[in-house]
Formats: C-alpha cells, structure tokens, sequence
C-alpha cells in the first residue's frame, strides 16, 4: 500500500485535520503530529487511523472510526495517520511505515 500523505504539523493544521472534508480520495492520507487522539467532530465519512511512534513503528489501527462518534487514541503515539475507512485493511501493529523522496508513505 502506497499513500500519498499530507502532512498536519501546526496548530491551526492538526486543530482542522479532516474536519469538513467530503472524502479523502483512495490512496491518499493525513499525517497529524505530534497527536495520540482523534475524535470524529464534524466529520463526513468513517477513516482507518493508524497510530504511529516517531519511527513510524505502527502501535495501533483504529478500523472504520465513524464519522460524529468515533474516537480514538493511543496513548504512546507520536502522530497518527488518517485514511478512508478500508485503505488500512493491511496494516498491522508493529509495521514500520516508510517514506520516499515524493513524501508517500508505504
């Protein structure tokens, strides 16, 4: 699995994630860090959240997280990666992410 990752570093950016958003298109993906929770607020659609340490050993994936009642966290993440529900049927704890040049994330 191959994403493209748009990366949410600042305040302003982690604060709005993907709030509001009609769809995240396949193959695409939200890097929010520094953030060990996510609530599903305002919210269109259900994502897969895959929490990750900051060597992007994944510590837990957090499957079809519905839009307006999900929550999740893990306590000991650094930054977690939000997809379209489904798109992280693969992944699984204790996975290292990895990164390219192009900032996609496998």
């Amino acid at each position: 699995m191959q994403l493209q990752i748009e990366m949410a570093d600042t305040f302003l950016a982690r604060f709005r994630g993907l709030m509001l958003r009609k769809r995240l298109p396949a193959g695409h993906g939200l890097l929010i860090a520094p953030c060990n929770s996510i609530h599903m607020c305002f919210m269109r659609f259900a994502i897969d959240a895959i929490f990750i340490d900051k060597n992007y050993k994944v510590l837990k994936v957090a499957r079809n997280v519905k839009p307006w009642i999900g929550l999740a966290w893990c306590w000991k993440a650094w930054g977690v990666v939000e997809v379209s529900a489904g798109e992280a049927a693969m992944v699984q704890i204790g996975t290292t992410l990895t990164t390219n040049p192009q900032d996609s994330m496998l």
